[in-house]
């Protein structure tokens, strides 16, 4: 005899439901105001002097909710970043005094900082059916750098002691690293310059910030235009392309042009491969747009006399110089921030001038390894994207490669490309996905099929 199977629990036990196990409930969808608190309210935290010192705090509120939401998809090679952000922390063991720490701590708060707005944005756009919205903070921080920067062409001599700056305590505010940064200004001034003339900064500290940052930010401007085929917000976006050319130029950042041709050049390439025309003609637009602003602006001759009558250029070789020799004593992890010293010509420290001497100097090869490695990583990636507007913004990897040997990136501007990166990398994964089939109801049996 063969035992059946049992269909009835066993007399004095209490019977348990049968059924599946309910699915568990989708994660809260990320809102997008913390992104529009940190991206869209540049003016004002520019006003309070909190610009700097406050950005790490926009970035804790993200993470905060990051974390309160939880199951947190990571995009693409972000472990090449976290271990960049590992050996940053190791490093601080090579700092040579405890007045070094303060600083220190601010460029690791930028380094996760970017982090934290990249992983946020990608996933924010990963669960959007309009994932252009997620797009549309970054666009208000490009309102800031072309109101800001007419600010800087029409009230350049403008400065003012912000509460920030107040607040801090008298030792503090006055070191000259934090007084740039809490002390607003709306442009810098070059008195070696043989036409001397103020560069437009607001919001940064540095008129090279700006122009990093107007140079990461046009890609996304544009792709915005592309994917919003209407609305007001498109409009006030094209009108805003010209009207920002006049700061732009004026600031007179030989790399921003350089990492913008760049951007450009590959962009172009990518579109007569693939074979394109909307890509094409907007680069023809942005090209021919950006000619007509040089009839009015001598912007060869203003960067060719501040060429001539300054030393930038053998000031930074110096430093580079001076970099490539230090670290071969402290390879593995350079010396945990730039140090001030009196063996080159140049009065910025060892270590600045370019994010890549900062990494390399300050953390030490395999970190200046993981900083490039990431970047390079993005710029695969996101070059997937098949959209127009997809390839607009796969530029942007590219602008900062060109950029690291040039600019500091410590700053916000590490926020705002990884905010595009993110976007980018959520936006190719939607276009590289297979779409549902259209479905079809079953033939009904015994139903005749014509031949």
């Amino acid at each position: 005899m063969t035992r059946a199977p049992a269909t009835e629990p066993p007399p004095g036990d209490t019977p348990v439901a049968a059924g599946p196990t309910p699915p568990t409930p989708p994660p809260a969808r990320l809102p997008l105001w913390p992104l529009a608190l940190m991206f869209g309210l540049v003016p004002l935290w520019w006003a309070l002097g909190a610009f700097y010192l406050g950005w790490p705090m926009l970035g804790a509120l993200l993470l905060a909710m990051l974390l309160t939401r939880g199951r947190v998809p990571l995009p693409p090679m972000a472990g090449l970043w976290l271990l960049f952000l590992a050996i940053v922390v190791v490093s601080a063991t090579q700092l040579a005094s405890p007045a070094s720490l303060l600083t220190f701590a601010l460029r690791l708060a930028f380094y996760l900082t970017a982090l934290v707005v990249g992983v946020y944005v990608y996933v924010a756009a990963r669960e959007r059916a309009d994932l252009v919205a997620v797009l549309t903070p970054l666009c208000a921080f490009w309102f800031a750098l072309v109101v800001l920067g007419w600010l800087g062409v029409l009230m350049p001599r403008f400065a003012l002691a912000t509460p920030m700056e107040v607040l801090l305590p008298a030792g503090v505010a006055r070191t000259p690293f934090i007084q740039d940064m809490v002390h607003l200004t709306t442009a810098e001034y070059s008195p070696r310059s043989l036409n001397p003339i103020y560069r437009p900064a607001a919001p940064f500290a540095y008129t090279n910030n700006y122009g990093s940052a107007y140079a990461m930010t046009l890609p996304c401007v544009v792709a915005y235009t592309m994917l919003r085929r209407r609305g007001l917000l498109r409009w006030v976006l094209l009108a805003s392309l010209p009207l920002s050319l006049a700061p732009a130029f004026l600031t007179l950042n030989r790399a921003m042009f350089l990492s913008l041709g760049a951007g450009l050049a590959v962009l172009g390439v990518r579109a007569s491969l693939r074979g394109n025309v909307r890509v094409a003609a907007s680069i023809v637009g942005v090209v021919v747009t950006g000619g007509l602003a040089t009839l009015f602006i001598p912007i060869t001759e203003l960067i060719n006399n501040r060429v001539d009558s300054s030393d930038t250029n053998t000031d930074r070789l110096s430093l580079y110089t001076e970099v490539i020799r230090r670290v071969q004593d402290s390879p593995w992890l350079g010396y945990g921030a730039p140090v001030n010293v009196d063996t080159v010509s140049a009065d910025a420290p060892i270590g600045t001038q370019g994010q890549l001497w900062m990494v390399l100097f300050s953390h030490g090869v395999p970190a200046l390894l993981c900083f490039l490695g990431w970047f390079v990583a993005a710029a695969v990636v996101c070059a997937r994207a098949t959209s127009a507007a997809g390839q607009w913004l796969a530029v942007v990897p590219v602008v900062c490669l060109v950029q690291i040997p040039f600019y500091g990136m410590a700053n916000q501007n590490l926020a705002v490309a990884f905010f595009a990166v993110g976007f980018a990398m959520a936006l190719t994964e939607r276009e590289r996905a297979p779409r549902p089939q259209r479905w079809q109801p079953p033939l009904a049996t015994g139903t005749a099929v014509p031949a």
